[in-house]
């Protein structure tokens, strides 16, 4: 069984839409097979950013990201008579860490096309989990490429690593605990790659505080997102070169129409502001996050958007990070 592609940018056709009541669905879905994770704030922060900052710490998740939320509730929404025995994706690390998980978990066979270059630490992750690693080129078509012969061979049920309506309300959960706390939220910031976390926290925004600013970011360095958002058409991000990796993938065409019907504003760091975040996080709250994470911190101390509320959530999407890699931790400027 599989899925058929995403459809090319500029394309019309559009696919189903997951809502609100779907990311409430995969709440219950998930209850006990993720974990709630913990919301943090620091005096510190608050006053480097001149206002209140709650973090939700998805990198803290199991399998270090908010992907198992997505990937789990995809398996678990499959119909009882669908029979799947093998799934598979493509992803340049969190993903398919979180499918493996979820398949393992579920006595499910896994697959995955991982593009060469990615993160050692993520590729050895979803070795770890128990997938089948396939090698491809770097690059959303190599990696769509890649996928489709694997799948010409070797049928399974494809669980897209973000346009997908199911992965997509999955990742909405996040959110919807966050919204949970006790606090007045105006503004939620989320990094967007793919668009399966900032489509579903705006689900999850929307069904709860419609008049809350939901603000996208993403590295200047791949900026498709941004393009997209600014032009009104969904364009391809090719090759970025970005140290943010969990965010090189091109906008989804189910993620690129939430993103423009509930998204207020996407904006772009720089390289520079993506490493500062994650010192100053290092710094305020004790936590590494992985680039993928600081693009949404560097993007709220950056000033970035005209937007920014007192009350603000910050979804911190990953911790898996490369260490030597890392200038800061590697001994390099």
């Amino acid at each position: 069984m599989s899925k058929s592609s995403p459809r090319a940018p500029g394309s019309t056709d559009l696919p189903a839409l997951p809502d609100f009541a779907a990311v409430v669905a995969a709440a219950g879905r998930l209850q006990g097979r993720v974990r709630r994770t913990p919301v943090m704030r620091s005096d510190a922060f608050d006053a480097r950013a001149g206002r209140q900052v709650v973090f939700k710490c998805e990198n803290l998740q199991t399998g270090g990201a908010f992907k198992l939320r997505g990937a789990m509730n995809a398996l678990l929404a499959l119909p009882r008579d669908a029979a799947v025995m093998r799934v598979a994706t493509h992803s340049s690390g969190n993903h398919g860490n979180a499918l493996a998980i979820a398949a393992r978990s579920l006595g499910l066979a896994c697959t995955v096309v991982v593009p060469e270059g990615s993160a050692r630490p993520k590729v050895d992750a979803i070795a770890a989990a128990g997938a089948r690693i396939v090698y491809c080129k770097p690059g959303f078509v190599a990696r769509e490429a890649a996928l489709a012969e694997l799948l010409a061979r070797e049928p399974a049920h494809v669980v897209h690593p973000f346009d997908d309506a199911d992965v997509i309300a999955g990742q909405g959960t996040a959110a919807l605990e966050l919204l949970a706390e006790p606090i007045a939220f105006d503004t939620v910031i989320a990094p967007v790659g793919g668009g399966g976390l900032i489509g579903g926290t705006a689900l999850a925004v929307r069904g709860l505080l419609d008049d809350c600013t939901v603000i996208g970011a993403e590295p200047a360095a791949a900026d498709d997102a941004y393009r997209s958002f600014t032009t009104g058409t969904r364009v391809d991000a090719g090759v970025p070169d970005t140290i943010a990796d969990g965010l090189r993938g091109s906008i989804g065409v189910r993620n690129f129409e939430l993103l423009r019907r509930h998204v207020d504003e996407v904006v772009t760091v720089s390289e520079a502001e993506i490493i500062a975040a994650m010192r100053i996080v290092l710094e305020d709250l004790k936590l590494l996050i992985e680039p993928s994470s600081a693009v949404a911190v560097a993007a709220l101390l950056g000033g970035r958007s005209a937007h920014l509320g007192e009350q603000v959530g910050v979804i911190l999407s990953g911790g898996n990070v490369d260490l030597d890699q890392c200038p800061f931790l590697a001994g390099r400027a």
